[in-house]
């Protein structure tokens, strides 16, 4: 009897371990690593992404999630190529202005019956404005995870020490202008021997900068880059008078960063800044009080712009019904309120919430506020679905306009002769 019971015990650990062995195999064999593109560094937003990837390997336990960095400058350009190529990346970070490039390409993965799958969801709660760009019709393409505001980032030590109110102080005064962010910019880099002024991530001068920088301000002179009819408008007075306003800081004020230096503002070498509040992590070390104000208005008023990044599943992808299911993890309820210190919103409960306006640990609830104002008023920054043609073509005709005597009206000619036909196309 102690025999058989003995065999019947060695039977039962033989069953376990082989379920065991079958069930480890299996999961080795099911074993998905998703590889995600972004233009993030290392960094507080970095490490809050991988949080909300380990979470979902808790619940998934098979699946871990890679996020590879492209800088910024080369992120349409390296992404397109790992996308025509034998080893495209799971799922991604798409600009707005390649929007209409992507959807039209097919290179995107429709994602509404997933977001709209399931009950806890809350696909209505995205703000529908939010999502214009992204979808066709009702089908939606990316997601945007962010909608931010560009915004005035400034040193308030450099505005003390000339004797000037702040940006913040100047909107309390209803006299914060393109004109006074000028006037102060100038005051400063006379008396403090810095620039006053840098642009949107020191990138103006660098292919495809043109656009972050310049739009705010061109639109706050009633100018704008084209309209719905696809005809460009940068030739327009206001457009021109835009451009030569930015030109005159840079050249004749000289308190913009001119091309070739290197006068980071993070790093306390220039006054203000152009930004948006996923930056301001940069400022975690900073030995100088700083403060942030919305961009200032202009001869034909408000100027707010927003730029926009979505979330995206690539069609050649390995791995597509599985990155559907991360990005909805990636973009629920809980996770959206996580990211959204970084990167606003376009849940109307996150932005409605008090929770959203402490969210940021580097700035208060009344700044947060200006966040929120931003994205309702803004525009999203130009796009097109040839905006990459559009943007290779010009780059060599926007490094005309920085030498000190060019004839901006002229450089624009030629930027919209050759704009004019690709956005026909």
């Amino acid at each position: 009897m102690q025999k058989v019971r003995f065999l019947k015990f060695v039977l039962a650990l033989l069953l376990v371990a082989t379920t065991f062995g079958a069930t480890h195999h299996a999961q080795a064999q099911n074993a998905v690593k998703l590889r995600f593109t972004v233009w993030i560094g290392p960094g507080a937003a970095m490490d809050m992404l991988k949080g909300i990837a380990a979470d979902y390997n808790k619940k998934t336990p098979n699946v871990t999630v890679q996020f590879d960095t492209i800088p910024f400058n080369d992120y349409t350009t390296k992404l397109t190529l790992q996308l025509a190529g034998s080893n495209a990346p799971d799922g991604g970070w798409i600009l707005e202005n390649t929007a209409p490039q992507f959807i039209a390409s097919g290179v995107l993965t429709e994602l509404t019956p997933t977001l709209t799958a399931g009950a806890d969801y809350d696909f209505n709660d995205f703000e529908k404005p939010a999502l214009g760009l992204w979808q066709t019709g009702n089908k939606v393409y990316a997601l945007p995870f962010s909608t931010s505001p560009f915004l005035i980032i400034y040193n308030a030590d450099m505005f003390a020490a000339a004797g000037l109110a702040t940006p913040a102080e100047q909107v309390t005064k209803g006299e914060w202008t393109w004109a006074a962010l000028a006037t102060a910019a100038k005051k400063i880099a006379e008396t403090q021997k810095v620039y006053g002024l840098e642009s949107v991530d020191a990138n103006v001068y660098k292919p495809g900068g043109f656009w972050t920088t310049m739009t705010p301000i061109i639109r706050a002179y009633g100018g704008d880059a084209w309209d719905a009819n696809n005809t460009c408008l940068l030739t327009s007075k206001n457009s021109v008078d835009a451009i030569k306003f930015y030109h005159d800081m840079v050249f004749k004020d000289k308190s913009a960063v001119p091309p070739g230096e290197n006068a980071d503002f993070f790093t306390g070498k220039s006054a203000m800044t152009i930004g948006q509040i996923s930056r301001l992590t940069k400022l975690d070390s900073a030995t100088f009080k700083w403060g942030i104000a919305p961009l200032p208005k202009g001869p034909a008023g408000d100027g707010a712009t927003t730029g926009q990044a979505a979330l995206g599943v690539f069609t050649n992808g390995k791995n597509v019904q599985t990155t559907l299911d991360f990005l909805a993890f990636m973009t629920n309820k809980d996770n959206s309120a996580k990211m959204a210190q970084f990167f606003p919103s376009a849940r109307k409960t996150i932005l409605s919430s008090d929770a959203f306006l402490k969210s940021n640990q580097r700035l208060k609830p009344e700044q947060m506020q200006l966040v929120v104002e931003g994205i309702s008023k803004g525009r999203v920054l130009p796009s097109h679905p040839n905006f990459s043609a559009i943007s290779l073509s010009t780059n060599a005709i926007f490094d005309e306009l920085w030498t000190a005597n060019a004839d901006v009206a002229a450089v624009m000619e030629k930027v919209c002769k050759v704009v004019d036909p690709l956005l026909k196309q």
